[in-house]
């Protein structure tokens, strides 16, 4: 398992150097976390959880930090959450099946990305797992 976590996080770094025009930063949390990158505003992951998992897990972490959802759309493959802040930034939340236990997690607050709320959020919804 150790060699998989390996593995995935030296292909995440070596896609976000091949592939950035700018600046990409690696985040990985925890035992049995996600690891994500933050690529072109964008924060980008694989969490070994099903896409039902990830989903209550992205909703519950929405209602702890009290922003305001205003789009919720979920099909047996892919799921989409819209919300914002109080201070009315724009959160884009997308969830795509990747295999029966790995979704992918794909954030992007506002136009150009919010490094330190997509981590926030991150680990907001990692605690529900």
């Amino acid at each position: 398992m150790k060699i998989n976590k390996l593995t995935t996080l030296f292909a995440s770094l070596l896609a976000a150097l091949l592939f950035s025009g700018c600046a990409a930063v690696i985040v990985g949390a925890g035992a049995g976390a996600g690891v994500y990158a933050y690529v072109r505003g964008e924060m980008k992951g694989n969490e070994n959880h099903s896409l039902d998992q990830t989903w209550a897990a992205t909703q519950a972490a929405m209602k702890d930090l009290q922003f305001n959802v205003s789009s919720q759309q979920k099909d047996a493959l892919q799921a989409r959450l819209i919300a914002r802040t109080a201070m009315d930034k724009r959160i884009e939340i997308n969830l795509t099946k990747i295999t029966d236990n790995t979704t992918e997690v794909t954030i992007r607050v506002g136009t150009f990305g919010d490094q330190t709320l997509s981590h926030t959020i991150v680990q907001a919804i990692e605690k529900h797992f």
